[in-house]
């Protein structure tokens, strides 16, 4: 009998498991399934500075630290998202579906960049062939930028305002699209310049 009910809870719990993997899959959010939105008709018509970026979508761009922060000078004007992330990291993986969608609604008014931090650039091409976003990812290799933001994990997220001023550092992942939309609008959206120091 003990037996026979070790061998039912095994296969119910096999079966639990099978379920769960599967419906994070399916679900809205969470890691994605290769669609993603329509990056071209959604952001027809964004300023030049951020049609620049779109412009590099998928793009891996080498440079470190100092063309990161090259770029966050040029975009002043604009409140940057910068996403801190990694093709081997699950989390990261997770919330990246939240910044296709995100990024597409608000990308004519938000710079959003990636980090790709302590990733091969063969892994994080493949992985951004099957979940592209409209915007360029900076390669950080040895974790300059990482260091550089205070960052303690992967992923994490940096908002800077329109003057390039790095305002708040999410740590851990995005569990929703609410979670992440509501930082973009307190964080990026709003008007002047955040407090710092």
């Amino acid at each position: 009998m003990t037996g026979r009910f070790s061998l039912r809870a095994a296969l119910l719990g096999l079966l639990l498991g099978a379920l769960l993997i599967a419906g994070c899959g399916s679900s809205a959010n969470g890691e994605g399934d290769g669609t993603h939105p329509d990056y071209e008709s959604a952001l027809a018509g964004a300023p030049a500075p951020l049609a620049q970026l779109h412009a590099q979508e998928n793009e891996l761009i080498a440079g470190g630290i100092d063309a990161y922060e090259k770029r966050i000078a040029s975009l002043r004007g604009y409140p940057v998202v910068a996403n801190l992330w990694a093709s081997w990291c699950g989390p990261c993986r997770f919330e990246f579906p939240a910044f296709q969608r995100l990024s597409a609604r608000y990308g004519k008014k938000v710079a959003f960049v990636g980090i790709d931090s302590e990733d091969s650039d063969d892994a994080a091409s493949t992985f951004l062939s099957e979940e592209p976003v409209p915007y360029p990812s900076y390669t950080d290799p040895d974790k300059e930028i990482f260091d550089s933001l205070g960052a303690r994990g992967f992923p994490d997220t940096a908002f800077y305002d329109r003057a390039g001023n790095l305002c708040y550092l999410k740590q851990g992942p995005y569990t929703d699209d609410a979670d992440l939309e509501a930082d973009i609008k307190t964080y990026a959206l709003q008007q002047g310049q955040c407090e710092t120091g």
